[in-house]
């Protein structure tokens, strides 16, 4: 095959010119050994359409080879012709030593474009044919994990491992890793990763591996390979809001804030980030430093309800009133009416001595909070001052249903009942 070897060189070394001339006396005149070859070389380099062309070729020659058609079909699915893809394929008859691989071509296909079903169907049939194939097995599990079928990934992946560790890159302990932690069996996936671990060292099954330590309670664990993920990769940014969570819940919490204020200089616009940093800032007694940074998440999410509410109970304790009623406006200008921000707009405009204003911000908040017995009671206190005596004692008798060993509830409805 010495003008195979020869195209190949002239390819290798950017003479494409003149490779084409002598790959057009192959396709033209060349031994179908010649085609074969030159067509799989080419196919190898990325020439997809003088590969299809040589396999064409062939087709006309071997109309009912199967491995043709299944190398057809690959060099149209690279091409992005997947219903001539289809074609080729299904013209491989069940008795061709090929159609498993037809099948799992055909599986792959449909699972990229979302027909899970019939895909499931292909790697099923060909499971059928050949059993013992952990190909098959891995391509369910891919499958199985992808549709979020996380006990049947576990089953497929579980029938590789023992004969293969890795297939097409994918290490197996990893994809058993990430289908128990993906199904809440969090303690159950941390072998898995560790396995993975063992026979490579990569930082996405590291991220992996401290993560599911995290959602498994294992603070200190997942503080360990969160920092030695930090050392590996100091811009790798998504360790640092899970670093910061794990740190605070050992009551880390200078540590937490300090791996939060690090990942914000590589991660600026991560609104999570700024957060958490705001709520460990009050944890801290780091008020100016709280405001700051939940200001800068609402800045980013102008929507995002949880930084809204944290950072107006920091200004409702600094009897900041007017910056409460101004957060409110951000979301009332999206067309948010969220429960607690609204309370806090009723608190605010009674603190500020707007009363009827704040009348129908507790009205208002009373149809979504009628059940929160802390509300409740603000709204009676609220209703009393007004003089508003018979709907305060409708509020102040369900809050005592509620809790009828309250001594206050008990009192405030006998001065009411006095005072009528």
């Amino acid at each position: 095959m010495e003008k195979v070897s020869k195209i190949i060189t002239l390819l290798e070394n950017g003479q494409h010119e003149e490779a084409l001339q002598k790959y057009k006396a192959i396709l033209k005149s060349g031994t179908n050994d010649e085609r074969l070859l030159l067509g799989e070389e080419l196919f190898h380099y990325g020439f997809l359409e003088e590969a299809k062309s040589l396999f064409e070729r062939l087709h006309e020659a071997y109309p009912e080879e199967g491995e043709i058609l299944v190398t057809m079909a690959e060099i149209y699915l690279e091409q992005g012709k997947e219903d001539e893809a289809i074609q080729a394929l299904d013209k491989i008859k069940e008795t061709d030593p090929s159609y498993p691989e037809s099948l799992l071509l055909q599986a792959d296909l449909y699972q990229m474009e979302g027909l899970y079903e019939v895909s499931e169907q292909k790697l099923l049939k060909a499971k059928s044919v050949l059993p013992d194939e952990v190909i098959i097995d891995f391509a369910l599990g891919e499958l199985y994990l992808e549709q979020g079928r996380f006990i049947e990934a576990i089953k497929s992946y579980e029938r590789v491992v023992p004969i293969e560790q890795e297939i097409a890159g994918v290490n197996i302990n990893q994809r058993l890793g990430d289908a128990y932690s993906a199904g809440g069996a969090f303690e159950e996936a941390l072998p898995h990763y560790k396995k993975a671990l063992e026979a490579g060292l990569e930082i996405n099954t590291l991220f992996h591996y401290a993560f599911t330590a995290l959602q498994a309670g294992m603070n200190k664990t997942a503080i360990e390979k969160f920092s030695e993920l930090k050392e590996l990769d100091h811009e790798y940014h998504s360790l640092y809001l899970y670093l910061a969570k794990a740190y605070e819940r050992e009551e880390e919490l200078e540590l937490a804030f300090e791996t939060v204020q690090e990942g914000l200089r590589y991660d600026e616009y991560n609104k999570d980030l700024y957060f958490i940093g705001g709520k460990l800032a009050l944890k801290l007694n780091k008020e100016k430093s709280a405001e700051e940074l939940l200001r800068q998440a609402l800045v980013l999410d102008p929507e995002f309800i949880e930084a809204g509410i944290t950072i107006n109970k920091l200004f409702l304790h600094q009897e900041r009133y007017e910056d409460v009623l101004e957060i409110v406006a951000i979301f009332e200008s999206s067309g948010i009416e969220e429960p607690h921000l609204i309370w806090d707009a009723a608190a605010s405009l009674q603190n500020l001595e707007k009363y009827s204003q704040a009348l129908n911000k507790y009205q208002l908040a009373y149809n979504f909070l009628k059940n929160d017995q802390e509300f409740l009671a603000d709204y009676g206190y609220f209703l009393i001052e007004e003089g508003k005596r018979e709907e305060a004692a409708e509020i102040f008798n369900v809050l005592l249903t509620n809790d009828p060993t309250n001594e206050e509830f008990t009192e405030v409805l006998q001065r009411l009942s006095d005072e009528s």
